[in-house]
């Protein structure tokens, strides 16, 4: 199964559950996005890193890392490689004396172990076929779908596939990421 390179495009606070941020994965080589809830301890740690702070004493990704330096072992790449019932899961891809071995891990902390590393982060197409959104223009914003005067108030199951993505489209750009998987649930079920 091919790999699909991700650079983090965007870490911020989820507007629908005032503990979580989300963070925000971007196909290297097109235009779709891959955004995960994560948690405000995990989103700290990744911030972190990607600014080079360096805090008085380590946070556990920290001590994480230094105790693979200390053991030899470095980290490759991490997978982000299945999507269950709407949980990501990841793999650290690790290496020690020409041996490669594989790590399970959290997203969230695989992430903030790929900053620590500067390692590459992957996942495969059935991934971004499911869980990834797509942008609209050339500059990389979502756009925004046209209003409708007055929306009737209905569940998503009642909604049709085409207004499920005018709604998709707007929750992303407002970055509501939460009721973005909501409605691409609902979408995957209609396939």
């Amino acid at each position: 199964m091919e790999k699909i390179k991700l650079d983090i495009v965007a870490l911020s606070h989820s507007v629908t559950q005032s503990h979580n941020y989300a963070v925000v994965l971007g196909e290297e080589d097109g235009n779709r996005r891959l955004p995960i809830v994560i948690g405000g301890f995990e989103a700290q740690a990744i911030a972190v890193a990607m600014e080079r702070m360096s805090p008085n004493r380590p946070l556990t990704h920290d001590l994480f890392r230094n105790t693979l330096d200390t053991f030899g072992i470095n980290l490759v790449e991490i997978v982000i490689n299945n999507l269950l019932d709407g949980i990501f899961y990841a793999q650290l891809i690790c290496e020690k004396n020409g041996k490669q071995f594989e790590i399970d891990s959290r997203t969230s902390d695989a992430i903030a172990m790929a900053v620590r590393f500067d390692c590459p982060i992957y996942t495969f197409e059935f991934i971004m076929e499911t869980a990834g959104v797509v942008l609209e223009d050339s500059e990389g914003a979502i756009s925004a779908p046209p209003k409708r005067e007055s929306p009737p108030k209905k569940t998503l199951a009642e909604e049709s596939t085409e207004d499920l993505n005018t709604m998709l489209e707007k929750v992303l750009a407002e970055e509501d990421y939460e009721k973005a998987a909501r409605i691409r649930d609902e979408l995957n079920k209609r396939k």
